[in-house]
Protein backbone atom coordinates (compact mmCIF):
# COMPACT_ATOMS: atom_id res chain seq x y z
CA UNK A 1 0.00 0.00 0.00
CA UNK A 2 3.32 2.61 0.93
CA UNK A 3 4.51 1.70 -2.62
CA UNK A 4 1.27 2.61 -4.33
CA UNK A 5 1.42 5.75 -2.02
CA UNK A 6 4.84 6.67 -2.95
CA UNK A 7 4.30 5.90 -6.90
CA UNK A 8 1.51 7.68 -7.11
CA UNK A 9 3.14 10.59 -5.07
CA UNK A 10 5.51 10.94 -7.61
CA UNK A 11 3.68 10.79 -10.66
CA UNK A 12 2.01 13.58 -8.77
CA UNK A 13 4.74 15.65 -8.82
CA UNK A 14 5.86 14.69 -11.91
CA UNK A 15 2.63 15.83 -13.67
CA UNK A 16 2.61 19.32 -11.71
CA UNK A 17 5.88 19.48 -12.46
CA UNK A 18 5.20 19.32 -16.71
CA UNK A 19 2.03 21.73 -16.10
CA UNK A 20 4.32 23.99 -14.48
CA UNK A 21 6.94 23.97 -17.32
CA UNK A 22 3.72 24.50 -20.24
CA UNK A 23 2.45 26.79 -18.11
CA UNK A 24 6.02 28.56 -18.26
CA UNK A 25 6.31 28.75 -21.58
CA UNK A 26 2.95 29.95 -22.55
CA UNK A 27 3.31 32.86 -19.82
CA UNK A 28 6.89 33.98 -21.55
CA UNK A 29 4.72 33.46 -25.05
CA UNK A 30 2.19 35.43 -23.97
CA UNK A 31 4.81 38.23 -22.79
CA UNK A 32 6.77 38.10 -25.67
CA UNK A 33 3.38 39.08 -27.56
CA UNK A 34 2.43 41.66 -25.65
CA UNK A 35 5.91 43.35 -25.81
CA UNK A 36 5.95 43.26 -29.60
CA UNK A 37 2.39 44.45 -29.54
CA UNK A 38 3.66 47.31 -27.13
CA UNK A 39 6.41 47.84 -29.86
CA UNK A 40 3.91 48.53 -32.38
CA UNK A 41 1.89 50.67 -30.72
CA UNK A 42 4.93 52.71 -30.21
CA UNK A 43 5.88 52.81 -34.21
CA UNK A 44 2.16 53.28 -35.17
CA UNK A 45 2.02 56.08 -32.35
CA UNK A 46 5.27 57.71 -33.55
CA UNK A 47 4.25 57.40 -37.30
CA UNK A 48 1.25 59.00 -36.31
CA UNK A 49 3.35 62.42 -34.60
CA UNK A 50 5.24 62.34 -37.98
CA UNK A 51 1.77 62.32 -40.04
CA UNK A 52 0.47 65.16 -37.91
CA UNK A 53 3.49 67.22 -38.46
CA UNK A 54 3.31 66.87 -41.95
CA UNK A 55 0.16 67.62 -42.22
CA UNK A 56 0.81 71.25 -40.08
CA UNK A 57 3.94 71.65 -42.43
CA UNK A 58 1.66 71.24 -45.88
CA UNK A 59 -1.33 73.36 -44.18
CA UNK A 60 0.50 76.67 -43.05
CA UNK A 61 -1.83 79.62 -44.12
CA UNK A 62 1.25 81.03 -46.23
CA UNK A 63 1.66 78.38 -48.29
CA UNK A 64 -1.94 77.86 -49.30
CA UNK A 65 -2.37 81.54 -49.81
CA UNK A 66 0.59 81.24 -51.89
CA UNK A 67 -0.89 78.09 -53.55
CA UNK A 68 -4.29 79.49 -54.45
CA UNK A 69 -2.32 82.59 -55.84
CA UNK A 70 -0.63 80.16 -58.24
CA UNK A 71 -3.73 78.26 -59.19
CA UNK A 72 -6.15 80.89 -58.94
CA UNK A 73 -6.67 80.67 -62.72
CA UNK A 74 -8.30 77.26 -62.57
CA UNK A 75 -9.75 77.66 -58.73
CA UNK A 76 -10.70 80.58 -58.63
CA UNK A 77 -9.95 81.07 -54.93
CA UNK A 78 -10.42 84.07 -53.12
CA UNK A 79 -10.01 85.27 -49.64
CA UNK A 80 -13.01 85.17 -47.08
CA UNK A 81 -14.90 88.04 -46.55
CA UNK A 82 -17.12 88.93 -43.60
CA UNK A 83 -19.95 89.41 -45.80
CA UNK A 84 -19.48 85.77 -47.04
CA UNK A 85 -21.02 84.55 -43.49
CA UNK A 86 -24.87 84.45 -42.68
CA UNK A 87 -26.44 84.88 -39.13
CA UNK A 88 -28.00 82.05 -37.61
CA UNK A 89 -31.50 83.51 -38.09
CA UNK A 90 -30.74 83.11 -41.89
CA UNK A 91 -30.52 79.57 -41.41
CA UNK A 92 -34.26 77.69 -42.48
CA UNK A 93 -34.28 74.96 -40.58
CA UNK A 94 -37.24 72.03 -41.12
CA UNK A 95 -40.46 72.27 -39.54
CA UNK A 96 -41.08 69.37 -37.09
CA UNK A 97 -43.40 67.15 -37.79
CA UNK A 98 -46.00 66.25 -36.22
CA UNK A 99 -46.30 62.91 -34.41
CA UNK A 100 -48.89 60.77 -36.24
CA UNK A 101 -52.08 60.13 -34.41
CA UNK A 102 -52.67 56.32 -35.28
CA UNK A 103 -56.38 55.90 -33.04
CA UNK A 104 -57.89 59.60 -32.91
CA UNK A 105 -60.17 59.69 -29.63
CA UNK A 106 -63.18 62.60 -29.86
CA UNK A 107 -63.10 63.48 -26.38
CA UNK A 108 -65.49 66.35 -26.99
CA UNK A 109 -68.75 64.09 -27.30
CA UNK A 110 -68.06 61.88 -24.56
CA UNK A 111 -69.82 61.05 -21.53
CA UNK A 112 -68.90 60.52 -17.95
CA UNK A 113 -69.43 56.87 -16.91
CA UNK A 114 -71.40 57.16 -13.70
Amino acid sequence: MRSLFYVMTALSVIGLAFWAYHENYETQEALSKAEKLQRDISKARQRLRVLNAEWAYLNRPDRLRDLAEINFDRLGLLPLQPYQFGKIDQVAYPPEELLPITDPVDVINLELAE
